[in-house]
């Protein structure tokens, strides 16, 4: 009634505070795993459209299948044990060193931001290492859907007719690509974008179990044990805000890109 999501069963936080700290952790790893399935996505999924038929195309799309058909905690394990024991290059649990979180003056809840604005890098670029495997790993997910999607986007939007009428106007190939087909090949891409929120969030969930990242999908796991039904109705309603704002967010942005759609 209060709209502060109540107070837990088990251990008595209240849901807010539990939804300002752990969500926070969420937010960074979604924002970053997003922005590498996009990444990821757009260049793979344009050189297999552009090249199509050839090497790079048999191959792109192999890696977007064989990535998007593995689940998320293995590859998760996978880069622990390459990343975090073979190589012994990159954290493989936790979101900061010990010494960084006691060092460390909230501001946000967000690390990186936390740190940034302290200025404390030594302490940035650690919580960036640690946040490098879950949010590739998650981003890399996702990112094979979009490998397929902007790949027959591109494809179908080059045998376009006004693909072929920049070419004979002598536009450079290059120009063509990128100025005319993958900007329309990027309107259905920002849409799936948008659908793909509530995907980002679920595989969250068992990411943040993997690498023991303090994010929401890790209380949600806890509290689903505990049978603490308040903690979870609080969490489940944010999750689901979350994907309705970022939908609206994405039908602005869809408007924006293609002057032909109209609300």
């Amino acid at each position: 009634m209060r709209g502060d999501f109540g107070t837990t069963i088990t251990d008595r936080r209240p849901v807010r505070d539990i939804i300002a700290v752990n969500g926070a952790a969420t937010l960074e790893l979604t924002f970053f795993a997003m922005i590498v399935a996009v990444f990821v996505g757009v260049l793979v999924g344009l050189i297999a459209g552009r090249f199509r038929d050839t090497p790079l195309d048999v191959g792109g799309r192999l890696f977007g299948i064989v990535i998007y058909a593995m689940p998320v905690f293995f590859l998760g394990f996978l880069a622990q044990l390459f990343f975090g024991s073979y190589l012994g290059v990159l954290p493989t649990s936790d979101q900061a060193s010990p010494i960084t979180q006691a060092t460390l003056t909230t501001h946000t809840n967000i690390f990186l931001l936390d740190a940034a604005i302290d200025g404390n890098w030594s302490a940035f670029w650690d919580i960036f290492k640690h946040l490098i495997l879950p949010a590739t790993t998650l981003g890399l997910v996702i990112g094979g859907i979009f490998i397929r999607l902007i790949r027959v986007n591109v494809i179908r939007t080059l045998q376009d007719d006004s693909i072929e009428a920049a070419r004979a106007r002598g536009i450079p190939e290059r120009a063509v690509v990128f100025s005319h087909a993958f900007r329309n090949a990027l309107v259905p891409v920002v849409t799936v974008v948008g659908l793909q929120m509530a995907l980002f969030l679920s595989g969250a969930v068992l990411t943040v179990t993997t690498f023991n990242w303090p994010g929401l999908g890790h209380e949600l796991i806890v509290y689903l044990g505990d049978r603490d039904y308040t903690a979870v109705q609080g969490i489940i309603v944010v999750f689901s805000l979350v994907v309705v704002a970022v939908s609206l967010v994405i039908d602005l942005v869809s408007a924006a890109i293609d002057p032909r759609i109209r609300y």
